[in-house]
């Protein structure tokens, strides 16, 4: 039976009412971008809460965290109700394409859907979270024009092989990609996912790798380097 909840240094994240649980994407997006100065954060695709509880953790942002799915939107109100900053975070349960919002973002996240015309499987709950047929890349970058400030930064985590097509998709809404992080699991092998953060102003590009692991359970340093604030071991 799987640990219905996963415990951080300041915090627990239960899990066991959502379709994905908490893992080393979310991590990511939680602990890389650039927040220390923001004042308003929208979290897409919340889910369990993980990644605006991080960015809490090391912000002093007031925090939404939308979500569409309903029981992944009550979990993360749970998670939220019991951290230090339950009064900085409020969960939204809303359509991202039909979000509106009378000010504007400082950062936007986003770990979104990512299996793009793949089989499905019988569970909704799950296609919601993983299938991009509920929230598009295009629909996603739309919005994220329409709501990020003029200064703001926009942090996705996907796939490595759709990085491409998301920074061509931004284009058209001049977004430019600003720093990229690719992830290798392991020493030799290509990097499955990607991080990029994107603004409207064009920066210098800067592009670097981050292996997670030199051996089984022996993390990097860089790894360990950028999530010690959050993992209970590191």
């Amino acid at each position: 039976m799987p640990n219905p909840y996963f415990q951080f240094k300041q915090f627990t994240v239960w899990h066991d009412k959502c379709a994905m649980k908490v893992g080393t994407d979310g991590v990511l997006l939680g602990a890389w971008p650039r927040v220390e100065h923001a004042q308003r954060i929208l979290d897409v695709g919340t889910g369990t809460g993980l990644v605006a509880l991080m960015l809490a953790q090391r912000s002093k942002a007031f925090i939404v965290a939308l979500e569409i799915d309903s029981a992944a939107a009550g979990q993360a109100t749970e998670n939220i109700a019991r951290s230090p900053w339950q009064d900085r975070i409020e969960v939204v349960q809303a359509d991202f394409k039909h979000y509106t919002s009378t000010t504007q973002f400082d950062a936007i996240v986003s770990n979104p859907p990512y299996f793009e015309d793949s089989l499905k499987c019988p569970d909704h709950q799950r296609n919601t979270a993983r299938h991009a047929n509920e929230l598009s890349y295009e629909e996603l970058l739309k919005g994220v024009a329409r709501l990020l400030s003029a200064d703001g930064e926009f942090t996705i985590v996907i796939p490595t092989d759709v990085s491409v097509k998301i920074k061509e998709i931004a284009a058209g809404y001049s977004l430019h990609p600003y720093k990229q992080l690719n992830v290798i699991t392991k020493p030799g092998l290509n990097p499955k996912r990607t991080l990029i953060t994107f603004t409207f102003q064009s920066h210098k590009y800067q592009e670097e790798d981050l292996v997670i692991e030199l051996a089984r359970h022996e993390y990097s340093k860089e790894y360990i380097e950028l999530t010690k604030e959050y993992y209970l071991k590191m």
